[in-house]
């Protein structure tokens, strides 16, 4: 694995003689009152401003704080004019912009493009607070108001948008955002190496234009750039082969005109030459003067496939845009070739070129970030934050939990991050595009340290600790066996189709963790809340024991997501045995320390590669158990995730992509109704669902599960009810017809049409919906 400076070797800036701010500046009197003149930096965020390490506008702010700069945070500004980016006035460095923590089209609108009616990330859980696409909104803002200040894009938006990507939203391939928003740089993944690195440079005097070569950043440049001169060019379809492609969609075809090729490449020369060729149209130059131009340099070659060029001099031309916005097949091979090259240790830097003629930019892609040291990742965490919101945003008691409260702070309020990173790899998930695929672990007393002050710093704590974990519960101190190994893999995921036998799969040190968390003074119960990756914990019957006695509050989620082996494929999934095997340690584990104890497994409805009688065999699956699941999530095609690919194409991204039969097709469900269909037999129980359900079901010729047999999934009569099925969390019933009203006596058996309760089976409780109004309650003296 290449080396990195360290975060901390850094010289401090000049202004560190500040100190720490309580809370960052939001306003120019809060920037004022700490005696600043001005910002070096700063920071525009589609979130609320909340002072926490999950919360990434805090992590940057401070670590750039630490690194002694002076930053400001400018938190869901009025993006409808620039006079709010103007608050601070011109920063000394930079502007630093990000939709937020999440994207912000996916934090507007549901799987089916209906627009959602709250924002977790926003006070009082109002809506509307940021603009659709507003990575490119606010950059656009940020220019307007000050022309000449640099502008650093970056977060999960930026990140997963970072070259020519399908837009699940407008259904059509998009420009990488870097193009679209005029920014100067992109940051993608967990920044904190690349921001320290720009900023310092930055404050160097150094133009923004010549920061071209650090790690986790993308930027564009022209085709004839001299600094250029001495990169090995390699086309992607030497990396991976899409198969014979037609003449007319070939990317790589080249033209019998000089600087005239389909995806804008400079002329090749012939084989072994070493002279440069002038631009079309130009005037002969001067024999001792001759213009720089990127050749693509012969590649020495050892056997069929292994390319030995230098690889920080090597970069991977991608189709174009104009290509790839056309052709599914060459998109679904560029997204291949991209998750091919995600590994630090290993992976080249990237080229698309986007746009035609006089205009035509290169976009650049540097490879990934060097993952942070456990030293490292324990500096961030153990910044100063104040973990709560900014009081701006406190009610008129200067409380943060009612009527202002930001539910994804309230989520994480007594929760700590363990570690980052996902080796899982799974197809339709984000994080390993943003984090990467090694895990980043902090130190055991850390960990300790942020649980202490939780405990005594944080208002409202009783001692529940909700959660220790970040993306995956169990993979705290995972890895690879071999560093050597590690930096060379060019695997998609370290546990499918099965557990790599290079990865450790120790769980000892995350026990010790568990155990010594819980002995705390003041703790009294240690809460599991994140995603737990089952067939990891099945290696480790001791861990299973340790979670289930100790860690489990009556419920855990995990998510085999499927039952059936083709989607399964597609995700990159366990199959379902693994998920019974662990069911089998949970129930032990539980009847073991005396508890009753339930899984909550999740799903999904409608992923690449799932059929009509894959969802079929789910929710028989699901009836079998006894499973009624409240809420489903359908497939949501998130930028530049592999699933999106295959939702794009139709083609197994995971795979060799071709154009001819080898290539392997996926079922892919678009249609609307389809959909629906799907989410239905997730919630067959469902009253509201049955219609669809019952002429799916004849299509697909299973009539037999038509019927009120305990055998069949749905029955033949259609209740009467106006709202359909309602969780029992939320009332007791559905509510139903008036003409249903009719009260059932004690014993008999309730009446045909009438919904019944989900946990019980029993008829309405008197006071709920679904039945009569219960009688005032009457207070009981003692005699």
């Amino acid at each position: 694995m290449p080396t990195a400076k360290p975060l901390t070797s850094w010289k401090p800036f000049w202004a560190k003689r500040f100190g720490t701010a309580p809370f960052l500046p939001t306003t120019r009197a809060e920037m004022e009152a700490l005696g600043w003149d001005r910002c070096d930096i700063v920071i525009v965020t589609g979130d609320a401003y909340v002072d926490h390490p999950s919360f990434g506008m805090a992590v940057i702010g401070r670590v750039l704080e630490a690194q002694g700069f002076r930053v400001g945070i400018l938190p869901q500004p009025d993006w409808h004019s620039a006079d709010a980016f103007r608050e601070f006035g011109a920063p000394a460095l930079f502007f630093g912009v990000a939709a937020g923590n999440m994207d912000s089209m996916i934090n507007h609108y549901t799987a089916d493009r209906k627009i959602r009616s709250d924002d977790a990330y926003t006070p009082g859980d109002v809506a509307g607070k940021r603009p659709d696409r507003a990575t490119l909104v606010y950059t656009q803002r940020c220019r307007e108001a000050f022309k000449n200040v640099p502008v650093v894009i970056g977060g999960i938006e930026a990140s997963l948008r970072r070259i020519a990507h399908y837009d699940y939203w407008s259904d059509t391939v998009r420009r990488s955002i870097l193009v679209d928003s005029k920014a100067d740089l992109l940051v993608y993944g967990n920044a904190e190496r690349a921001i320290v690195e720009i900023a310092h440079r930055l404050a160097q005097r150094q133009p923004v234009e010549s920061l071209t070569d650090i790690r986790g950043t993308a930027f564009l440049r022209k085709l004839d750039d001299p600094a250029l001169h001495g990169w090995f060019e390699l086309y992607s379809n030497e990396v991976d082969t899409p198969g014979h492609i037609d003449q007319l969609l070939n990317p790589y075809e080249m033209q019998p005109e000089p600087a005239a090729t389909d995806d804008g490449a400079p002329p090749p020369c012939a084989t072994g030459a070493t002279g440069t060729a002038p631009a079309e149209g130009a005037p002969a130059p001067a024999a001792e003067v001759k213009p720089i131009r990127l050749v693509r340099q012969p590649l020495l070659r050892d056997g069929k496939r292994a390319v030995i060029s230098p690889r920080d001099k090597t970069f991977i031309r991608l189709p174009a845009f104009e290509k790839v916005k056309n052709d599914p097949v060459l998109y679904a091979h560029a997204s291949r070739v991209l998750h091919l090259e995600t590994n630090p240790g290993n992976a080249r830097a990237l080229v698309q070129r986007h746009g035609e003629g006089p205009a035509a930019r290169e976009l650049w892609v540097n490879p990934p970030p060097i993952p942070l040291s456990t030293e490292e990742m324990d500096h961030v965490f153990d910044l100063p934050y104040a973990r709560s919101p900014h009081p701006r945003y406190a009610d008129e008691d200067g409380r943060h939990d009612r009527a202002t409260k930001i539910p994804a702070w309230e989520m994480i309020r007594f929760s700590v991050n363990i570690m980052r990173g996902c080796f899982g790899g799974c197809s339709f998930c984000s994080i390993t595009e943003h984090e990467g695929r090694i895990i980043q672990s902090r130190s055991e007393d850390s960990v300790i340290r942020e649980l202490e002050q939780i405990r005594d710093k944080v208002e409202g704590f009783t001692g529940v600790v909700s959660d220790l974990g970040g993306p995956t519960a169990n993979m705290y101190r995972l890895g690879c066996k071999s560093p050597a190994i590690e930096a060379a893999c060019r695997k998609p995921s370290c546990v499918w189709p099965d557990i790599c036998s290079n990865l450790k799969t120790d769980h000892d040190p995350l026990i010790a963790m568990y155990r010594r968390a819980r002995k705390l003074p003041g703790i009294k119960k240690v809460l599991i809340g994140s995603g737990l990756r089952y067939d990891l914990a099945v290696r480790s019957p001791e861990y299973v024991k340790e979670l289930v006695t100790h860690h489990v509050g009556g419920y855990l989620k995990i998510a085999p997501e499927h039952t059936e082996a083709g989607p399964l494929s597609k995700m990159m999934k366990p199959g379902i045995g693994t998920y019974d095997r662990f069911k089998a340690m949970f129930e032990k584990a539980s009847e073991q320390a005396g508890k009753k104890q339930f899984l909550i497994p999740y799903f999904i409805a409608a992923h690449p590669g799932t059929t009509d009688e894959d969802m079929l065999n789910l929710a028989l699956w699901l009836k079998r158990n006894g499973f009624r699941a409240d809420q489903v999530q359908a497939f949501y095609p998130s930028p530049m995730a592999s699933a999106t690919a295959m939702y794009h194409s139709g083609l197994n991204t995971l795979k060799g992509i071709h154009r001819d039969r080898r290539a392997e097709k996926v079922a892919v469900v678009k249609g609307e109704r389809q959909r629906r269909l799907h989410k239905a037999f997730l919630r067959y129980h469902d009253p509201a669902n049955w219609p669809l359900l019952r002429e799916a079901l004849k299509d697909m010729g299973r009539a037999d599960l038509i019927g009120n047999g305990k055998q069949q999934l749905i029955p033949t009569f259609q209740p009467s009810t106006e709202g359909g099925y309602q969780a029992p969390r939320r009332a007791n019933s559905t509510p139903v017809k008036p003409a249903a009203k009719a009260a059932a006596k004690p014993g008999s058996k309730p009446v045909k049409g009438r919904v019944l309760t989900q946990h019980t089976g029993l008829p309405p409780r008197e006071g709920t919906a679904g039945g009569k109004p219960r009688a005032p309650a009457v207070k009981r003296g003692r005699r």
